[in-house]
């Protein structure tokens, strides 16, 4: 008698469900990006001087609770040497308190949205082989993400800064925008493992590390020229102030300079914009025959970001030319991640 062949397991594993869940995850990352932009813009980051997790959720209800977090934010050193001398009302302090309550419940939101999936996928051993500690390090970047907001808000608390920290909001945004790299790789990934159950993660090609590379030193220089402000230190181009390499301040060194001047620091980030393009170009290009659409999105996003940047410096930095300059910024590391991901396939084909 002809002993029974083992009944086939069935795989518990939803590549697909996950990945469309990444996505939508990713999709919140750009929204907050973009409120965190005009959170910036408008001056809000600092209206709330404290972290409260959970009563943190809601905003004042009441006229006396207004008026307390009002209180709060008049002991600050932005108000007491900008926005008070400016003559801010209640009023206007309620403008800039939503926006940063706003940032910061959907923060909130995009940890629940993560944390709660991962939770159930993983109980019912829905979560391929190989990817649980990657999705529990997104999970932990998320984590970071929130500590590095409330760490760069405390950095403009106290002391004589009427601002928060450049490096503190350069550290917070370029962990959002590596994490919405990240949340696109990691899912890519997955739709890749749906396709062809033996199919391998993406690996890191050298063109793509050195397009990734020269895009976060332009992100970073973004992040700084925000944070000082330096987006106004001219409203012309291509020249500033009619010259080429505007005059800025060398009194306490170079590396000062390069990490503090505002005209220095916003010219930098002008001009290394075209070497980003040349990067994204060829990263664009060594995926054009195997992947069409990542390297379209790819030269559509760079494309728009630079049209809206030279935008938002002859605007004066107008506001909304500003946040979309952000928004697109977001895009364009979806894109890059996109391709980045494409040139490393190992079976050189497209998703």
């Amino acid at each position: 008698m002809n002993a029974k062949s083992p009944a086939p397991q069935i795989s518990l594993a939803r590549p697909v469900a996950i990945a469309n869940w990444l996505f939508v995850v990713a999709t919140m990352v750009v929204i907050i990006v973009m409120v965190g932009g005009i959170t910036r813009l408008t001056e809000s980051g600092l209206s709330i001087t404290q972290w409260n997790p959970v009563t943190g959720v809601l905003p004042p209800l009441s006229e006396q609770a207004w008026q307390a977090e009002y209180n709060l934010y008049r002991q600050t050193p932005e108000f007491i040497y900008e926005a008070g001398p400016a003559g801010m009302t209640l009023s206007d302090f309620k403008f800039i308190f939503f926006w940063e309550w706003f940032h910061r419940l959907i923060g909130r939101l995009i940890g629940i949205a993560f944390a709660l999936p991962l939770a159930w996928f993983w109980i019912r051993g829905s979560i391929p082989k190989g990817y649980k500690l990657r999705l529990l390090a997104l999970l932990a970047l998320g984590g970071l993400q929130g500590t590095f907001g409330w760490l760069m808000v405390r950095s403009g608390l106290s002391g004589t800064m009427t601002d928060v920290s450049h490096f503190w909001l350069s550290i917070h945004l370029l962990t959002a925008l590596f994490t919405l790299g990240g949340l696109v790789w990691t899912a890519l990934d997955l739709r890749a493992l749906a396709r062809n159950a033996a199919a391998r993660p993406s690996r890191l090609t050298g063109v793509a590390i050195l397009a990734a590379m020269v895009l976060f030193l332009q992100l970073l220089l973004g992040a700084w020229v925000a944070g000082l402000n330096a987006g106004h230190a001219s409203s012309d181009w291509p020249l500033m102030q009619g010259r080429f390499i505007p005059e800025y301040d060398t009194t306490k060194g170079l590396f000062w300079a390069v990490t503090h001047d505002p005209f220095l620091l916003h010219f930098l980030h002008r001009w290394w914009a075209w070497v980003a393009v040349a990067a994204l170009v060829w990263l664009a290009r060594c995926v054009r025959k195997t992947d069409r659409r990542a390297s379209k999105a790819v030269h559509s996003a760079f494309g728009t970001q630079i049209i809206l940047g030279i935008a938002t410096v002859m605007t004066g930095v107008e506001l909304w030319l500003a946040v979309a300059h952000q928004l697109v910024g977001a895009l364009l590391v979806i894109a890059t991640a996109w391709a980045m991901h494409s040139a490393g396939r190992r079976d050189g084909t497209a998703l």
